[in-house]
């Protein structure tokens, strides 16, 4: 274990201590909500300290299977070498559970997520890319256990769509996709091209939390312009024929939200007003982000839809992410929705910047 983490380990534990003693504090009993604070923080680091505890103890326990090498006596030779190998191994896997519990935690991990897509760059291909992604990430949302419901969409002429908005809700959703956000490039031969020339592409990807209610913008509904007109989903499907489909836009950010999905105006509005509120807190998480340092945000990379985050080389076979300097030759698996492979590694830099950032180490 390095040193520096030894030394962050130490001073939680410390501190463990210290929020021990003053949660006995009958000052701090009767001040109720700086009690639930303290009782939230001991909480929170108690497996932590509980873990270093165990680390400890293998230390010391390790230490003296060593010194048993010493003895003349085979069998005594035989038992430390074997008491070596079992400790050795499960510090290394109390360590490594100690470094995430150092990570800090996004409190968004378990929130709901929009997911918007948006065709870019390359016409008619780009509308198709985009309903590839879009099937993707459904994909993928099934294998996890995830429900999805797709809020608006806008299909292409020739395909796929100009924009899809979907809302995925299940267990650690936000945790998992955090990290999609961006330009998303593709280059493969369009259907339509006769002479087989590679084309370049691109679809923008939005991935936004459901706030919760305490930290979502209140709406001032003076600043609210609402639209009704009739929704025209995908081959005829939520096809109304009354103006049920609602367009809310926010006049002071020019936020514009749609939702056709329910057949019922009330409904549509309700879930463009939550998708509206998601949009504003998303804008206001980046405006705090932006005041902080590079090291501190919680993407991998900006997180902008401006930058080019992943490219799909089809003829190759290949998915490349520019942000980590990964690439996998899996790509039919991956656009299958097996995206285990490419978000596990975005996860594990994220994670060790974060706990390079919280030891101070460069």
């Amino acid at each position: 274990m390095r040193d520096s983490i030894r030394r962050e380990l130490e001073r939680v534990v410390e501190r463990h201590a210290e929020v021990e003693r003053l949660l006995a504090d009958p000052e701090t009993i009767q001040d109720q909500a700086r009690f639930r604070e303290l009782s939230q923080e001991y909480a929170h680091h108690e497996r932590l300290v509980e873990r270093f505890g165990t680390w400890r103890e293998h230390q010391k326990a390790l230490a003296e299977a060593h010194t048993m090498l010493e003895d003349r006596d085979p069998e005594l030779h035989a038992l430390a070498e074997d008491e070596i190998a079992r400790l050795s191994a499960e510090l290394e896997t109390i360590e490594a559970d100690l470094q995430r519990l150092l990570v800090p935690e996004d409190p968004r991990d378990d929130a709901d997520i929009y997911l918007e897509i948006r065709a870019g760059t390359g016409g008619d291909e780009a509308a198709l890319f985009a309903g590839d992604l879009l099937r993707m990430y459904l994909r993928y949302a099934e294998q996890q256990g995830w429900n999805a419901e797709i809020l608006t969409e806008h299909p292409g002429e020739q395909g796929g769509y100009r924009e899809v908005v979907v809302r995925f809700s299940g267990r650690g959703v936000f945790a998992r996709l955090k990290f999609e956000s961006g330009t998303h490039r593709v280059q493969r031969v369009p259907a339509t091209e006769s002479q087989g020339r590679i084309h370049t592409s691109a679809a923008t990807v939005a991935v936004l939390p459901v706030p919760d209610a305490v930290e979502a913008i209140e709406v001032n509904p003076a600043d609210l312009r609402v639209d009704t007109f009739r929704s025209a989903g995908a081959g005829g499907q939520h096809v109304n024929t009354t103006d049920s489909a609602v367009r809310i836009t926010h006049l002071p950010s020019g936020i514009v939200v749609e939702c056709q999905d329910e057949r019922s105006q009330h409904k549509n509005r309700a879930k463009a007003m939550a998708f509206l509120e998601a949009r504003l807190t998303a804008a206001r998480q980046a405006e705090q982000d932006a005041e902080q340092d590079e090291a501190r945000r919680l993407q991998v990379g900006s997180g902008d839809r401006s930058e080019r985050i992943r490219t799909y080389n089809f003829p190759q076979g290949r998915l490349t992410d520019h942000r980590i300097n990964l690439t996998l030759y899996r790509l039919e698996e991956i656009v299958a929705g097996q995206l285990d492979p490419v978000i596990d590694p975005l996860i594990a830099e994220h994670q060790a910047r974060e706990l390079a950032r919280v030891t101070d180490e460069p």
